[in-house]
């Protein structure tokens, strides 16, 4: 089975299996409300595709994808009050949030982002360009395992604490009530759902560009680097280079992530982007398992999945519950959820020269 779906058939049946789940079945049977989340659980899974690349391919322990899914939405979330502002009083007007806040003319740095196109080149450049020059600052310096890892995590803290600040920004309350979106009524039950199969195209395109990366030379070399990064140096390549590339592609599925994920939720705010929702990012990797492509995925849908079901239920409980998978996966399946099929191979071996020994 594992061969055939590693085989290029059994890729390309696996991408239409899941284009028939996500576009055929999840609308069919899930009311809007129940489409909605899974579109934001979609947004997460998107980030914890470029989390398997950079950790579980490529060995950095990144606390802070917060800080990358927060400049994508950020960046999205400012087009869209620019476009409902323009709506409301004509080009050139200041957003809602502003004109309560006593802020009379707009500022400088808004004003390009009534552009789309603008938007969206900032939404793919800015925090990959900011990823590239942080992994090249860092990495050329070999700073590496848990230093790189407390790194991230006190860049994602100092971001969000800097967003709190800025009352061009919203402040501590972010940005919320947004009304259009390219054009189109966020408020239309149908725009809702061209939303959510926005959201699983993003996620099928970005697995469908980490598994190409994977099976490239590139990923044997990324690969090669997190097993034995002085010898890679010592064949003459440069290990920074490639695990700033990783860490780069990781920013951007963040980024693209939560510029998807604005107009879906429609607030973002600083408690969405700091060192929780970071760590909550991690924490579904590490349960689907970081090694393999599907596992991040799996493993981002079902933390959130139990989450939203669980705190519906016990509200208080969810944290204790949280705590236990994680130290379940941990003791039990180091290598999570996607490691169950190579243990179920391996217990029949163990077992049969006992059986055989009978």
């Amino acid at each position: 089975m594992n061969r055939f779906f590693a085989s290029r058939l059994g890729t390309w049946a696996g991408f239409a299996a899941a284009a028939a789940v996500l576009f055929g079945l999840a609308p069919l049977v899930l009311s809007g409300f129940r489409l909605g989340l899974l579109a934001q659980f979609l947004c997460y899974a998107v980030v914890a595709v470029g989390i398997g690349l950079a950790w579980g391919r490529g060995g950095m322990l990144t606390l802070g994808q917060g800080v990358f899914f927060g400049m994508g939405a950020y960046l999205m979330a400012m087009h869209l009050k620019m476009a409902d502002a323009a709506f409301r009083s004509g080009p050139g007007a200041v957003p809602d949030f502003m004109a309560l806040a006593g802020i009379r003319e707009l500022p400088a740095y808004w004003a390009p982002f009534a552009s789309p196109v603008f938007t969206i080149a900032a939404i793919l450049l800015l925090p990959t360009g900011f990823a590239v020059l942080l992994g090249l600052a860092v990495f050329k310096r070999r700073v590496k395992g848990a230093y790189f890892a407390i790194l991230s995590q006190a860049l994602a803290g100092a971001f969000a604490i800097l967003l709190i600040g800025q009352q061009s920004l919203g402040g501590f309350n972010g940005l919320s009530r947004f009304r259009y979106f390219f054009g189109y009524n966020l408020d239309d039950p149908v725009n809702q759902q061209m939303l959510y199969y926005i959201a699983a195209g993003v996620l099928l395109a970005v697995v469908a560009v980490a598994l190409q990366l994977r099976r490239s030379r590139y990923g044997e070399l990324l690969l090669a680097v997190r097993d034995a990064e002085e010898r890679v140096r010592f064949l003459g390549y440069d290990a920074a280079n490639i695990k700033t590339v990783a860490y780069a592609t990781a920013a951007l599925f963040a980024s693209v992530a939560g510029a998807v994920f604005v107009p879906i939720v429609g607030i973002i705010s600083p408690a969405s982007i700091g060192i929780v929702p970071s760590i909550m990012f991690l924490l579904g990797v590490a349960i689907g398992g970081r090694a393999t492509l599907l596992g991040p995925v799996l493993g981002a849908l079902a933390v959130y999945w139990a989450q939203t079901t669980l705190s519906e239920q016990f509200p208080s409980g969810w944290v204790y519950a949280q705590g236990l998978l994680f130290v379940l996966v941990i003791a039990l399946l180091p290598g999570g959820i996607a490691s169950i099929t190579a243990l179920a191979k391996r217990f029949p071996t163990k077992r049969a020269p006992a059986e055989a020994a009978a």
